[in-house]
């Protein structure tokens, strides 16, 4: 006799986190050059560099140091490591780096705690590799502030402040490939670099980047708003009522 097919566990969304986003997503875009966001932005900006580092490192290089200016600029100064990998790693580090504290801060309820151990990271990034004077300073004040809000604020407040986060880390690497790499060609950008390497414009890396950017960002809200039900047992009805 043929044994009944497993079930596969069930997903449904969970309309108050997709809401939540929608409209912390629709607040970036309205306050987008609102000066509130700066500390945000200047935060992806650290992913970005971060990202080009971490590139580096696995592939077996190392970092050097990271600056961080106020004008949102930023360079991570590398040795070694595969080039290739390293260049398109810091707009899609930057975003990658973006959904997974969006995803951990919607599957899980330990806020207060991720909210620590980001702020801890930070301190420690900066404290090993940042080197500028102002990016030493951001680095600090923000992981410090992180680790007191964990600490001493609720666990609501630290749950939208992680979504807030991930969401505009994300939408801030689209926006940025697209104004540095198909809006503008900027010397010396990844994509000019990829270029150069390549031999293919800067256009065509700004619009390749961007697409993977949209996937995947579109996969971390997917992931963030969606959890699984569990399977139903052989022989169960997923609609039972308990009997009278």
């Amino acid at each position: 006799m043929a044994k009944p097919a497993a079930s596969r566990p069930a997903s449904r969304i969970d309309w108050k986190v997709l809401g939540t986003i929608g409209a912390m997503f629709a607040l970036v875009l309205f306050f987008w050059d609102w000066s509130f966001l700066y500390p945000i932005k200047l935060f992806v900006v650290l992913l970005h560099e971060t990202g080009h580092g971490l590139a580096a490192v696995l592939t077996g290089g190392s970092i050097d140091h990271i600056e961080i200016s106020s004008n949102l600029g930023g360079v991570c100064w590398s040795r070694g490591g595969w080039r290739l990998l390293v260049l398109p790693a810091g707009y899609l580090g930057s975003m990658f780096f973006g959904g997974l504290i969006l995803i951990v801060s919607a599957r899980t309820r330990h806020d207060r705690y991720i909210s620590m151990v980001l702020g801890a990271l930070v301190v420690v990034l900066t404290l090993w590799f940042v080197r500028n004077a102002f990016g030493f300073a951001f680095g600090l004040l923000f992981g410090v502030a992180m680790v007191a809000a964990g600490k001493f604020l609720s666990e609501r407040f630290n749950d939208v402040l992680l979504k807030f986060l991930g969401l505009t880390s994300s939408l801030y690497a689209i926006i940025d490939i697209k104004e540095d790499l198909i809006s503008r060609t900027v010397p010396g950008s990844d994509a000019y670099a990829m270029s150069q390497e390549l031999f293919l414009p800067p256009v065509f890396w700004g619009v390749l980047w961007i697409a993977l950017a949209l996937i995947a960002s579109s996969w971390f809200v997917w992931i963030a708003v969606t959890t699984r039900l569990p399977a139903a047992g052989p022989g169960s009805s997923p609609a039972s009522s308990p009997a009278p």
